[in-house]
């Protein structure tokens, strides 16, 4: 059993924050709180895990009132947390593992509460696996590479984790700015592979034309010249 998985052993019932994005599994999501329902949420909480469920929700594209029925939504931890006098909050929190929503629970709440049930990606087999996790880490570190270089930073570059298939998809799903429909299709998949497959596509197309441009900064940085043209 994962970590993610063992911090919601025993959450049948779980306090639902609908929001118009998709949260993944080890995604940080800052969080302002000022609307009555759900500072009492927050507070609920702390009694138990400070853990909570975000499900994609946007009332203003969607007639329905709550999340549908079988919707996906990953479960979040309370990192941090500060109140202010007034009552409105920030809260640092951080993705923990997905969950499919089987019905509402009525607990006389404001907030909406959920019977979910929990899940991580199927097994794979490792011959079709590890060499999409080595390709895919390979282009990911490429294209974090030169983005690194191109935000000016001079720290060390972080290592890439490669370990586990699964947080590694997630990881390099979360470092794009995906539209919501396309990131949700990647959180609700249950195959490592077939998410690998779609990111290979994704970096792909992205890591020649990042790597070109971090390459002009750095010729624009020494003075020199460059042979590539750009468009202002």
């Amino acid at each position: 059993m994962s970590d993610a998985l063992e911090k919601v052993l025993g959450i049948k019932h779980l306090s639902l924050f609908p929001l118009p994005l998709v949260l993944l599994p080890n995604e940080v999501l800052p969080l302002h709180i000022f609307e009555p329902r759900y500072r009492k949420l927050f507070k609920d909480i702390e009694l138990e895990k400070n853990i909570f469920g975000v499900t994609l929700f946007d009332p203003q594209e969607n007639f329905a009132e709550k999340p549908s029925i079988g919707s996906i939504g990953c479960a979040a931890e309370v990192r941090e947390s500060q109140t202010m006098d007034d009552g409105r909050s920030n809260i640092l929190t951080i993705g923990l593992t997905r969950y499919r929503l089987l019905e509402y629970v009525d607990a006389g709440e404001p907030y909406l509460i959920g019977d979910v049930e929990f899940f991580e990606d199927d097994a794979e087999e490792s011959v079709i696996l590890e060499p999409l996790v080595q390709e895919v880490g390979d282009l990911f570190e490429r294209v974090a590479k030169a983005a690194h270089q191109l935000s000016g930073q001079r720290s060390s570059f972080p290592e890439i984790p490669r370990g586990n298939a699964e947080l590694l998809s997630f990881l390099v799903t979360a470092a794009f700015n995906l539209e919501n429909d396309l990131k949700y299709e990647l959180l609700e998949t249950r195959s490592t592979v077939t998410r690998l497959e779609k990111l290979r596509g994704i970096l792909l197309q992205s890591v020649e034309k990042v790597e070109e441009n971090a390459a002009i900064q750095k010729v624009a940085q020494s003075n020199g010249h460059s042979k590539k043209k750009i468009d202002i």
